[in-house]
């Protein structure tokens, strides 16, 4: 299903995207490899992601039922977070949203990939500001085309199609995807009430490209919009999201000549989200928030010039963002009404330079970089006042705040036989704050998250070893590593309900008030392991392993911390499958994953009990079509995904079956 291996670089004359090659030096770090074969048989690009262990959303559930504020990625179980420690990119554009750092992968159906690399902690590198714990790097394809249909229970399909084709010289790509449920209730009798309702979902999304020869370059245009609806589990409790990107792409790929790449995005987003009180037998749901724009811009420039010479690879480049966005709101609802109103938001950028470099000699491969970057977050505001005459209650302006951040990887691979090779890798990385972390409070129940506008960066320091084994029967892959996140950003707990508190005012019982805040430092050590085995040409085997030990040092900003493990990030996490091709033109795959407890909150109060989901899917291939039927959390198991102060628990969806057809050309 995956693979880390070497990158292979072909020499190429004429660019056939609008994408540099993957560099040679990446084979020096950890690179995990998802082709298409996996990703047909996923619906969403987060679930395909899922096949690695030390890939996970900041929750247990998928984007199936996630509000979009919960969708960020992290790699390895260091330190997850809503809003991503995880760089998305799609041919060198970020995925990420513009105000929140979290990824909204409806707007993105695996149809339109051709592959993609996990690039797991290994170092900021060329990818820039927000690859903390590493990069997730998508190719769209390129020529050919998919088609899928699919129907499941609870009102659950899915239509998704690409395709390619030649308008005079130029090709043009296009994508479009749409999928529905009208899903399941999260919380379980006997906790359920009159209030829980279906985390339901309609999502839509389309995309077009243009690429057209120039020379030995290509110059391409991508334009790309997406909008999604969804319930939020409790009544008149829903949120909305909906963005565009543009990309205007020139790249020529190195051979005898230098290759290079130039490329300009825009992308936009405005989230919509209702907020509720729950009463304490769950029989009614009180207003108590309305986030109703959240409208989010961002620009971007990076352009890269690549040289090849008998062995040596050398890259230069420069990356610059620039993203500003508000929230919205009203909020404090008494008397039927809401009383506030809120305004926040700003600016922020990051400009960097980076040089990276490699050599290749008989068994030796050495590769490196260095960059230099400088974050601004500027323009900081926030204004509340009364909803019915507009006299100001809160006016607090955030001072604008910069900093340099020098980052930096050091890779060595040997190949030792055939078979054999072995690595090393050391590295540093960064995160500057998202203007959600900075500027946006929000609620959920009754727990109320504070932001902050004088977060700084998070930094991240590690190294690791690795040693991997192929051959024609078995893959055989592990890495141990240990890293340091410092000024790590964490939600952290600073009161409880009932009572008052500054800027946040009324906390209700049961409630919990929280502040995003630099929390001292995260130290994580950690073991993968991962292996197939292919006993004979119609059975594949596969297992995976993730253990990773991160624990707080919260010093003292945050003391009451210390020793206690990040919110979210379990110790272990273990995948197994199988792929048997049985009879001709049938086919029959099972995946198992199994999890170790979390914890929902930073106080470690809040215990998710350890999972074990199972899932299996049937192919019929009728010649160029396939037909499948697919069971999801087959054995019906509960899988705890959040839990209230109270102790009321939430759950990811039952037993889901399915049925669908595709076709691939």
């Amino acid at each position: 299903m995956f693979q880390d291996h070497p990158v292979t670089v072909v020499d190429e004359v004429v660019v056939t995207a609008p994408r540099l090659p993957p560099a040679a030096g990446d084979a020096a770090f950890s690179v995990t490899r998802i082709g298409r074969d996996t990703l047909d048989e996923e619906a969403r690009l987060d679930e395909a992601l899922g096949a690695v262990p030390a890939v996970g959303l900041f929750r247990r559930t998928t984007s199936l039922t996630a509000n979009p504020t919960t969708q960020g990625l992290s790699l390895r179980a260091v330190a997850p977070t809503g809003a991503g420690r995880a760089l998305v990119t799609l041919d060198g554009v970020p995925l990420n949203d513009p105000f929140g750092g979290w990824v909204v992968w409806t707007q993105q159906p695996p149809e339109a990939l051709s592959g993609l690399d996990v690039v797991r902690t290994g170092g900021t590198g060329p990818y820039g500001a927000g690859a903390l714990t590493g990069a997730v790097i998508l190719r769209e394809r390129d020529r050919g085309g998919a088609l899928s249909a699919a129907a499941g229970q609870r009102g659950s399909a899915r239509l998704a199609a690409s395709g390619s084709g030649q308008l005079g010289p130029a090709r043009w790509i296009a994508t479009v995807g749409h999928e529905r449920t009208d899903g399941h209730i999260p919380v379980r009798a006997p906790d359920r009430g009159p209030a829980d309702r279906p985390l339901d979902l309609e999502a839509s999304s389309a995309s077009l490209r243009l690429d057209l020869p120039v020379g030995e370059a290509v110059v391409s245009a991508r334009l790309a919009a997406f909008e999604e609806d969804r319930g939020s589990g409790v009544e008149t409790s829903r949120s909305t999201t909906e963005g565009t990107a543009l990309s205007l792409t020139a790249a020529r790929a190195p051979g005898d000549r230098p290759g290079w790449r130039l490329q300009l995005w825009r992308r936009t987003s405005d989230l919509t989200n209702g907020f509720v009180a729950v009463a304490p037998d769950r029989s009614v749901a009180t207003p108590a928030n309305d986030q109703f724009a959240t409208p989010a811009e961002a620009w971007g420039l990076n352009a890269a010039w690549r040289i090849r010479r008998d062995g040596l690879e050398g890259e230069l480049g420069l990356d610059a963002r620039r993203a500003e966005g508000e929230t919205n709101e009203r909020f404090r609802f008494m008397g039927g009404q809401f009383t506030r109103t809120r305004r926040a938001g700003g600016e922020t950028s990051v400009v960097g330079a980076y040089a990276e470099g490699s050599w290749t000699s008989g068994p030796w491969l050495v590769a490196g970089g260095l960059r230099l970057d400088r974050w601004d977050a500027t323009g900081g505001f926030r204004r509340e006042a009364d909803a019915q005459t507009g006299t100001p209650t809160l006016d607090a302006p955030a001072p604008d705040r910069s900093g340099d951040v020098v980052s930096a990887r050091l890779g060595v691979r040997r190949t030792l036989s055939p078979d054999w090779s072995v690595r090393a890798a050391a590295y540093t990385a960064f995160r500057p704050a998202t203007l959600n972390e900075l500027h946006r409070p929000f609620r959920v129940g009754n727990d109320i998250t504070e932001a902050n506008a004088a977060l700084d960066p998070e930094r991240l320091s590690g190294a690791e070893i690795g040693v991997a084994r192929e051959t024609a029967r078995l893959d055989l892959r592990a890495t141990a590593f240990a890293v340091r996140v410092e000024d790590a950003i964490v939600n952290v707990t600073v009161g409880f309900g009932p009572g008052v508190f500054p800027v946040a005012g009324f906390v209700p019982a049961g409630g919990v008030l929280r502040q995003r805040r630099n929390a001292g430092t995260i130290d994580a050590v950690g073991l993968e392991v991962d292996a197939a085995w292919r006993p004979s040409d119609a059975l594949t085997l596969r297992a995976a392993l993730s253990a990773t030990d991160a624990r707080i040092d919260g010093g003292s900003a945050a003391p009451q911390l210390t020793g206690l493990r990040p919110a979210q990030a379990p110790i272990w996490a273990a995948t197994a499958g199988a792929d048997w091709a049985f009879a001709a033109d049938w086919s029959l795959s099972a995946d198992a994953r199994w999890e170790s407890r979390r914890f929902d909150d930073d106080l470690n109060s809040r215990v998710l009990d350890p999972a074990l989901t199972l899932d299996a899917r049937l192919t019929r291939e009728l010649g160029s079509v396939t037909v499948w039927v697919e069971g999801l959390n087959l054995t019906d198991a509960d899988l705890e995904t959040a839990e209230t102060a109270t102790g009321v628990p939430s759950f990811a969806p039952p037993r889901t079956l399915w049925v669908g057809v595709s076709r691939r050309w």
